[in-house]
């Protein structure tokens, strides 16, 4: 099981995690893309039968990661909280329990189209919030994933799935990675998001996420 592997791009180290993150070492620097806090809050908002607890599920995820790994900053790139309607009490009150367990802990938004809608986070937070594109070392790190004159972009919103091809007509959909020379992509970090299928390109690099584990394909 390898429940983190390290790559070298744009001259740095990231550690590509199986918790569909990236560890960024010599910033000691978490980086989550799309948590869509609240989403299915959302959508029974909207009267749709979907599943409760992913809000609580992804927090725990993210102190697992907390405690996994040393970080004294957490970037999210973009895509806090899903929809206006996502504020409600019991998401705010999980967010809020869960920062106070991490007060000492910096924490940026990058925002995201859903954060243009559903609105920064409540003060209570404390997160600070910036528009695209945050530069982090060789980085330029950004919700879309637009090109950026001078450095290597991270971005998320495409939410990246890799189809495993199989015997016959056997076929997996793994959340993935996806690197390429002047544009990577993370893959949606929450819980209860879909996914956009990608396609290996010349020199491009896909790594999947499943059982606790990721590797490369290929």
């Amino acid at each position: 099981m390898n429940p983190h592997v390290p790559v070298q791009l744009a001259g740095a180290e990231l550690w590509l995690l199986a918790e569909k993150a990236i560890y960024y070492p010599e910033y000691r620097a978490l980086l989550i893309a799309d948590v869509h806090f609240g989403k299915a809050a959302a959508f029974r908002a909207l009267g749709q039968p979907v599943p409760q607890g992913t809000t609580q599920s992804n927090l725990q995820r993210l102190d697992d990661l907390l405690r996994s790994y040393p970080c004294d900053r957490l970037i999210f790139l973009g895509d806090f909280l899903h929809a206006r309607q996502s504020r409600t009490t019991s998401t705010l009150e999980a967010l809020g329990n869960w920062r106070s367990r991490h007060p000492t802990l910096a924490i940026t938004l990058i925002r995201g189209n859903h954060d243009k809608h559903a609105g920064d986070p409540p003060a209570d937070l404390m997160i600070e919030t910036v528009p695209e594109p945050l530069l982090l070392g060789p980085f330029a790190l950004q919700h879309e994933p637009h090109p950026h004159p001078t450095h290597h972009v991270l971005a998320g919103h495409v939410h990246p799935v890799y189809h495993l091809q199989g015997r016959g007509r056997q076929r997996l959909r793994l959340a993935c990675f996806y690197l390429n020379e002047r544009t990577s992509l993370l893959p949606a970090f929450g819980a209860f998001t879909g996914g956009y299928k990608v396609e290996r390109e010349q020199d491009s690099r896909i790594y999947v996420v499943g059982d606790g584990a990721v590797w490369a394909t290929g």
